[in-house]
């Protein structure tokens, strides 16, 4: 089978996609002996990948985990601020693993872990339709009717944002709870849209993301998805791999 190199990095466990090519870029990895200048190159099983001089590992059985990210926490392997990261906090004999989507720094609730890149990016896209559903506390007086019209998208300052669920669950003085479901997930979507409503998010958790569930998992746990609930809810989205062989902890990617 062939493929496009970053997308074997990524298979790989080793990284995402978009990491891949800046790794390309920093002349990091090499395929049969020549060193890569561009992530456009293609690659069959029997070529020889070397990233940072180590042979590239056999790809892992896809794993996945649900984590409670508590606000505070980047959703970084690193930050130039040196803020904490979710990396930081996660079990030491974990492997390496990236997340499916983001969490920013001030929000909360679940985040998906995974050891497959490919499989990161697949389930990122809008095309396969996960709905992710958060809980939201807003300053203001929320009108229903406004919540109403975001279930035909907004613009906002020339960005447009798709279809929006958004339902009134109770209005407390000058703060309400909010249930908000999306598909997309553009980056602080829910923030600027209700600030743009005239509401302030004052508190923003994640409680699914497709058909996984915070549920009581509590903040800073992380707890793996077994391979019957992989298969039954993934289905055709799971890639084809052989059963993991024993390996090196590979959980913080390499330095450079």
């Amino acid at each position: 089978m062939s493929e496009r190199i970053a997308k074997r990095l990524a298979r790989a466990g080793l990284c995402s996609r978009r990491e891949a090519e800046r790794w390309i870029g920093e002349g990091r990895v090499a395929v049969n002996g020549k060193v890569l200048d561009t992530p456009a190159v293609t690659v069959g099983e029997t070529d020889i990948v070397v990233v940072d001089g180590k042979p590239l590992p056999e790809a892992e059985k896809t794993r996945l985990w649900r984590f409670h990210k508590r606000a505070g926490l980047m959703t970084t392997h690193s930050d130039p601020e040196g803020r904490l990261t979710v990396f930081e906090k996660l079990p030491e004999d974990m492997p390496r693993v990236i997340s499916i989507g983001r969490l920013d720094y001030s929000s909360e609730g679940l985040l998906l872990l995974t050891n497959d890149g490919g499989l990161a990016r697949q389930l990122e896209l809008p095309s396969t339709g996960w709905v992710r559903r958060y809980r939201v506390r807003v300053h203001g007086i929320v009108d229903p009717v406004i919540l109403l019209g975001l279930e035909k998208g907004v613009t906002i300052d020339g960005q447009s944002y798709g279809p929006i669920k958004a339902l009134l669950d109770r209005q407390q003085g000058s703060n309400a709870w909010l249930t908000v479901s999306l598909r997309e997930g553009k980056n602080r979507e829910i923030r600027k849209v209700m600030e743009h409503l005239g509401w302030t998010v004052t508190r923003l958790i994640r409680v699914a993301y497709g058909p996984f569930q915070l549920g009581v998992l509590g903040e800073g746990e992380v707890e793996e998805v077994t391979g019957k609930v992989l298969r039954d809810q993934l289905g055709s989205l799971m890639p084809a791999k052989e059963e993991a062989k024993p390996r090196e902890d590979r959980r913080r990617p390499p330095k450079g």
